[in-house]
């Protein structure tokens, strides 16, 4: 089951963020031990600044995903960020929903594109993003500024 978290969720997001740290801590341009730090303030903030989805088994949070506006995107862009689906539940179809609750987010906030970014070196995602709808942009930047880490940037139309 996917669902949007409320916005007094912010204890599941933090446990499931720092669960996803510390699977995939290449991934992502934090760390468990920066964010592993963060006080609840930080977390209450957070869960309230987008919109973030999980998806549950019925046992566990199998993953999440945020679907946020940004200052640094045009009006009627959103961003989906800070994706992550555990290994037990890839494959699954749990990917697909979280992606698939970003669309229908973006899309009913007037949003006419959605974005994400990628490490290059992520072939799996990649592939995923690709069979999701997304298009490579030729744009990309480099994860912390590590030139050996680059971020390729897609794009989803909204309007099809």
């Amino acid at each position: 089951m996917i669902r949007r978290l409320g916005p007094d969720e912010w204890e599941l997001l933090r446990e499931v963020r720092l669960r996803s740290l510390s699977d995939a801590p290449d991934a992502f341009a934090s760390t468990f031990e920066r964010e592993a730090g963060f006080d609840p303030a930080v977390w209450r903030e957070r869960v309230a600044a987008a919109a973030w989805f999980v998806g549950d088994d019925g046992d566990a949070t199998i993953g999440i995903v945020s679907g946020r506006r940004d200052p640094a995107y045009p009006e009627l862009q959103r961003h989906l960020n800070a994706m992550w689906v555990a290994a037990s539940a890839r494959g699954t179809g749990v990917a697909t929903g979280l992606v698939d609750a970003v669309v229908a987010w973006a899309a009913a906030d007037g949003a006419t594109e959605l974005t994400l970014g990628v490490l290059r070196s992520n072939q799996r995602a990649v592939a995923f993003y690709l069979k999701c709808g997304f298009a490579a942009l030729g744009e990309h930047f480099f994860l912390n500024d590590d030139p050996t880490r680059p971020v390729d940037i897609y794009r989803r139309d909204l309007t099809v």
